[in-house]
Formats: C-alpha cells, structure tokens, sequence
C-alpha cells in the first residue's frame, strides 16, 4: 500500500492528512491556529505557530494511523494564498506573517497600478492590483518599516515556509505564485517586467514548480521532530483553492467546482492562458502542470450564515435555522441580503462595500431573513458564475459543491436553482489537504497524471438537480444585480 501525506496550513489550523492510493483516509489531524488583527484593516500570524502546529498534527496523524514516518511515500504541501513571510539572510523571520484577508495595502496597489499600466499588468499577471496580494505587501513594508525591508534575503508564501522548515530548501508552485502579482501567469515564470518595474530583486523570490514536481525532501532535523523519514520527497502542491479544486475532481474544463466556505469560490480550469478583460475575475495557473483557472471569490459565504446565526438565533442550531427557511417561499416575499459583511472580491473588488438586508417589511419573519441570506450567498455564486460563462463555458459541464456550508440539502437545492445547473457531491471533504495528496500520488508515480489519479480516488454521490424554482430566481437575480450599484456610494461614505 502506498501512503500520501497532504499537508495544509489554513487561517484556522495546521493539517496533516495521510491517506492511501485509493483515497482511503487513514489519519487527519488538525491543530488550531491564532490570528493577531493588531490594528484596523490588519491580519497577521506569527509562522512559528504554523511550523508548531503542523510538526504536532504530523505526529498526531502518524500516531493515530499507526504508521511510521518510513510508510509515507510522498508528501503535498496546501495552504492560504497571497501571505508574505519575510527571512533575512540567516533563514530567520523578520516580522509576523501579512495574510491574505489584509487590507491596509490600498495605497501600494494604486502605486503598483501606475508603475506598470493597469491593462499591461493584467494581461501580464491576469489580475488587478489587489490588497490581498502579495506583492503590495512587500510595498506597504518597503514604505512603512524600511529597516526590516533592508534585511530581506527571501520571500516565502505560507506553505512554503512549511516547505522551508520541513527540507531547509526555498520553492514554490506556480498555482500559489499566480496570486502574488509577481508572476507572469501566460509564461509560468516570474514576470522580469513587473519585478523592474516595483524594484524587487529577483533573488528574493524561491524556484517555481508544478504542482506535482519533486521540490525537496525532509531533513534530518525535520524528520527529529516531525516523526517523517529523513529523505521523503516534498512535492509543489498548491495554493488552497488550487488543491481544493483537485481534491473536488476539477481537473479539466468540463468540472467547475463550487465551493461554500467561510468564503465562496466558483473554480473553472482552462487548457490555455485568459483573463478576463476587466480584471472581476482572478486568471492563475492551475496545480495541474500546464493548465489554468478562472476564479471568482466572494469573502463572506458561509461566513454570512454563520456571523448571522451569531447574532440572531445564537441559542438555535443550523439545522432549526435551516428548516424555518426551508417553510419560506423562494424570494423570501421581497427581501434581499447582500453579503458584503468584509467588502467584497468578485465581482465588485471593493474593500468598502458592506452587507445588507432591503426590503424589509412587518411581515417578514427570522425565517424569511434566514432564507434571504442563503439567497443572497447563491446570487454572489452566481456572479462569478455568470462572469465564467460570458468568457466561455463547454457546452456540457458538471458543477460540483464541496464546504460546509455545502452539507445543507436547503441551500443545496437554493444554490442549484439560482445558478440554474445541477450540483453533483463528491466523496471528499478534507479540502485542500487531500489534493495535495492526490498530487504526491502523481509524483510518487502511484498515478500517470491528475485526472487519472482524481478518477480513481474521488466518486461522485448525489445530484441535487434544478427545481422549480429556478425561474423565479433568474428574476430576482436582477433585481439583486441592480443593489451594489445603487448603494455603492453610500457604502463609500459610510
């Protein structure tokens, strides 16, 4: 039996998952991760807690699979996007991580957006200038603490600080890349030309690698404390929506992937480099070697549920809450929810829009404004959905879900009506942390390639196919299309 090691740092927790070649979970272990919002718009993390909290899950899952570090053939590296760690010359970090839900680096973005142009920096990078990348990062330290700035030796995503500490070697893969605005995403390479043009030596940045190339092995230190075998191979792995999206079974443009976290994320992979030409969707390389993706993300999907349940129907478990809903008519009798609760990526990059509940009369109860925050998350899906499709869609696709707030039958059936496609589940639900592994299986030659290893692992389970409803919701969906527009200057002044 072979065994894969996916690993996963996430804004929450260090993961470390093990399965074996046929998708079979053996162990997952996750330990929890702290978060420091030091200031207003700011969002740190100490990469310490990273390397403690991922050496301790390793071991868990080791421990609680019964395996020895010898029995894992390969492991895949996942986590959060955009981060930048910062090391000087002697390997060490020179402040707290910036992640990727940042928001003070408005100021560098415009700068960023002026050097280099903005339609030649899209075309180059397939993206706008955004907070949460991580090249205006580099430029908010550049301008704000130039004494950490002067000891720079190195720059390093999250996960592959993990990389770092497991191997002591600097790499990185080209799906995390793509979403530092330093890479010229068409020709899978650093971009000479944006890093001209923002004064950032090149040395700074690590090799880039697919998603399934070799790129270290475990060090004897690593291996110490880790429990691994010193000499397993590292391979590139990916950014987590990247590894996500492998681990769903989207892998060619046929599959688009959907998925209802914290935050909602419409994936399509592309045989070939595009960008959408006013920049409302992200363009990245995919972790499958010599393809790539659109992405549309809206921050707070199944974060909205949950910040409302929070403050209204805190004593009420999901399912309650759910049901109230699901007794609702489709529409909710006129109410609409925007869920602008953390500004917004897609299709509106505003870091200044807000959350909204209109129409609200004294007929309506908790469970039609429950039901309009489902609705609400299902019109942002669509957005994105939409912008995938004016850009050009197979005709025949397969839409999968995956999340948690994907496990509700009531928002699945809202979801697939809205967006007007069937929604197929999958077998898989450890994310990120299991694409990663389904790419160590295709380093380990376990598997010829991606597809071949995501048909063998992940099956498919129920269709939730599109209801009744779904003519009604290409209504309201207009009326719901109209709303940021109208009120963006009010959010603004607000």
């Amino acid at each position: 039996m072979t065994c894969l090691m996916g690993l996963d740092i996430s804004t929450t927790g260090a993961k470390a998952l093990i399965i074996d070649d046929s998708g079979a979970v053996i162990a997952s272990a996750n330990t929890p991760q702290p978060i420091s919002q030091p200031k207003p718009l700011w969002s740190e993390q100490n990469p310490a807690d990273w390397w403690d909290g991922i050496s301790a899950s390793i071991r868990k899952a080791l421990a609680d699979s019964g395996l020895c570090g010898r029995d894992i053939d390969a492991i895949g590296l996942t986590g959060q996007m955009h981060g930048l760690v910062l090391l000087d010359s002697y390997g060490e970090v020179l402040r707290p991580a910036i992640l990727w839900n940042d928001q003070r680096t408005q100021a560098q973005c415009d700068a960023m957006t002026e050097a280099i142009g903005a339609d030649r920096l899209l075309e180059l990078t397939g993206n706008p200038a955004v907070t949460g990348f991580t090249a205006p990062k580099l430029l908010w330290v550049r301008d704000n603490e130039p004494d950490i700035y002067a000891k720079i030796d190195q720059i390093l995503l999250p996960k592959d600080y993990i990389r770092y500490m497991l191997s002591t070697d600097y790499a990185t893969d080209l799906a995390g890349a793509s979403g530092t605005s330093l890479l010229n995403v068409a020709e899978r390479a650093w971009s000479d030309e944006v890093l001209a043009a923002l004064k950032i030596p090149r040395e700074w940045l690590p090799p880039v690698h697919e998603g399934t190339d070799f790129t270290a092995t475990v060090s004897g230190e690593a291996a110490d404390l880790t429990g691994l075998k010193n000499g397993t191979p590292i391979v590139g792995g990916g950014g987590d929506q990247a590894a996500g999206a492998i681990g769903m079974g989207c892998v060619s443009p046929d599959k688009i992937g959907v998925t209802v976290g914290t935050s909602g994320v419409v994936f399509a992979p592309l045989r070939s480099y595009a960008y959408e030409p006013e920049g409302r969707l992200h363009a990245f390389c995919h972790a499958v070697p010599d393809t790539w993706h659109f992405m549309g993300v809206m921050l707070s999907a199944a974060g909205s549920l949950q910040w409302y349940k929070d403050c209204f129907a805190p004593d009420l478990d999901f399912d309650r809450l759910l049901a109230e809903a699901d007794g609702v008519p489709a529409g909710s009798d006129g109410l609409f929810f925007l869920p602008y609760l953390t500004g917004e990526r897609t299709p509106h990059p505003d870091p200044l829009a807000r959350g909204a509940f209109i129409g609200i009369t004294s007929r309506h109860s908790r469970g039609h404004m429950t039901r309009a925050v489902l609705e609400g998350v299902a019109f942002g899906l669509k957005d994105s959905f939409t912008l995938i499709d004016q850009a050009g869609l197979p005709e025949q696709i397969e839409v999968r879900i995956s999340g948690g707030g994907a496990k509700s039958p009531v928002w699945q059936g809202i979801i697939a009506d809205v967006l007007a496609a069937p929604l197929v589940n999958v077998n898989t639900t450890e994310g990120g942390a299991f694409g990663a592994a389904i790419l160590a299986s295709v380093a380990a030659g376990v598997f010829d390639d991606a597809a071949s290893a995501c048909e063998a692992m992940i099956q498919t389970g129920d269709t939730v196919a599109v209801g009744k409803d779904a003519a009604a919701y290409a209504e309201r969906y207009e009326i719901y299309r109209s709303l940021y527009p109208t009120l963006k200057d009010t959010f603004s002044t607000l």
